[in-house]
């Protein structure tokens, strides 16, 4: 059962707030087992023909069994009360730094966006205001120049380094960086631009 943050604000406006404990924390943990409590049983009980994947139970159902939940949840323990109702934005992550340590990985914008906790468009919106490159321009150009240097000042063989940064083709890698930095990869061994 997943309770999504756009059902928990439904819920949240159309709920009576009088039983919601002052001073209740938040819980600590983020998983653990659920003890077992009539509310619980009598749910997942009710839910169980439902199972059978030829039975289709209808919306209006399923978010009856939503709010049940809910209800089960604060019922068992008053620090879903916080917990459940925290509709504070998610917690993001630097996206520079984030692509700096991960510009090798093989990650779509989603992933990327997903990780740094933002939807893609909030995460497109934010790398606007850190570069005038699109983030697909500046993994290519990081990769690039993370691949120069390595050429440069350890004199290693392109054919090992193209795909350590995170290049999947050699003649992809040697056009782009050829178009960068105006000389082949292998020529770049010893030189400074």
């Amino acid at each position: 059962m997943m309770f999504t943050r756009k059902f928990l604000r439904e819920f949240f406006r159309k709920f009576d707030r009088s039983p919601i404990p002052d001073g209740s924390g938040t819980l600590e943990q983020s998983l653990f087992k659920m003890p077992g409590s009539p509310e619980i049983e009598s749910l997942f009980g009710s839910m169980v023909p439902y199972f059978d994947t030829s039975i289709q139970p209808r919306e209006e159902l399923m978010q009856l069994k939503l709010a049940e939940g809910v209800y089960s949840l604060l019922h068992t323990n008053e620090q879903f009360f916080p917990t459940l109702f925290d509709f504070n934005e998610p917690w993001k992550i630097d996206i520079l730094e984030f692509l700096n340590e991960n510009y090798m990985y093989d990650l779509s914008m989603e992933d990327i966006a997903t990780f740094t906790g933002r939807s893609l468009s909030t995460f497109k919106r934010d790398f606007k205001k850190i570069s005038d490159l699109s983030p697909q321009k500046w993994l290519i150009r990081k990769r690039l120049q993370v691949a120069y240097e390595r050429i440069r000042e350890t004199g290693r063989p392109v054919t090992e380094v193209y795909a350590e940064v995170g290049f999947k083709n050699l003649s992809h890698f040697s056009t782009a960086f050829k178009k960068e930095f105006g000389i082949s990869p292998g020529a770049a061994t010893g030189v400074s631009l």
